[in-house]
């Protein structure tokens, strides 16, 4: 499989000079099968949903997109989405499990009128909405995804793993492992669904809002520090660790400081950036 990041910041763009290696736009992964062209999986629609457009080569996408959790900075780039808010588009938009309510009802809390000037089912093309139950195995395309409920402030989270078959990857982008204990090292409790997600698997993208002497004041937020990313891998058994959801304010610079002294980790650490690719 092969992984664009389309967008790797948290909480609210970042637009300017300080941010351009990195990038600035919010939560989006883009996933395309070994046999596939195009991406047919995308993982959270924020701002950097609008990045996976030119990654179609010219026609509408059909697949599936599941978010993470319904915060702004992994929804807002659902209206600015040319390539699936088009005739001959084929979308299937799955949330967290929120029971008694209906999925596209949920997502017009904050894409309607007056907030927005259409709701969801008003985007062009085909699109349904659905709700994913945690622990059930979901078929999107070339990928089997799994779905365990995660700690973090604000409503149901997901954490999720993807899979081709032959490698996997583990995408747990806003995460507060504080909320159950502080575990060993004072960063928050090596639970059982996150190593569960993250177990054997090729690359573990994850939360690394925080560094570790932020946790005391800030891990109320619903984050987690960079080094648990490093711990969860090395517990776990991942093999290579991308840094992901980068506060907004968290600069270039101060990006590259954070790469660094991550260097010499037991895993492979990667400081996430915009547009950049893996292949597993």
């Amino acid at each position: 499989m092969r992984l664009q990041l389309c967008g790797v910041r948290g909480s609210t763009p970042a637009p300017g000079p300080e941010f351009v290696r990195y990038g600035g736009n919010t939560s989006c992964v883009a996933l395309t099968g070994d046999q596939d062209q195009v991406p047919t999986l995308i993982l959270d629609a924020g701002t950097g949903l609008r990045q996976v457009t030119p990654l179609l080569n010219g026609e509408p996408f059909r697949g599936t997109i599941v978010l993470s959790h319904l915060h702004w900075d992994h929804v807002h780039g659902l209206p600015f989405f040319t390539g699936g808010d088009t005739d001959g588009a084929q979308v299937r938009l799955l949330i967290p499990e929120q029971p008694g309510r209906d999925a596209e009802d949920v997502l017009a809390l904050s894409m309607s009128p007056p907030h927005f000037p259409i709701r969801p089912s008003q985007l062009r093309g085909q699109w349904t909405f659905g709700m994913l139950p945690p622990g059930e195995p979901l078929a999107a395309g070339p990928f089997a995804v799994l779905a365990m409920q995660i700690p973090h402030k604000g409503g149901t989270t997901y954490g999720y793993r993807v899979s081709d078959g032959r490698s996997a990857v583990a995408y747990l982008p806003d995460h507060c492992p504080t909320n159950l204990g502080p575990g060993p090292e004072g960063m928050g409790e090596y639970h059982e669904a996150a190593l569960a997600l993250a177990a054997g698997a090729d690359v573990l993208i994850h939360d690394a809002f925080l560094l570790p002497e932020e946790v005391p004041a800030q891990a109320s937020f619903g984050h987690a520090a960079a080094d648990y990313a490093v711990g969860l891998a090395v517990r776990a058994g991942a093999r290579k660790v991308v840094l992901f959801h980068h506060r907004p304010d968290r600069t270039d610079i101060e990006l590259d400081k954070l790469a660094g002294r991550l260097s010499d980790s037991p895993v492979p650490v990667v400081v996430a950036a915009e547009r950049e690719v893996l292949s597993l």
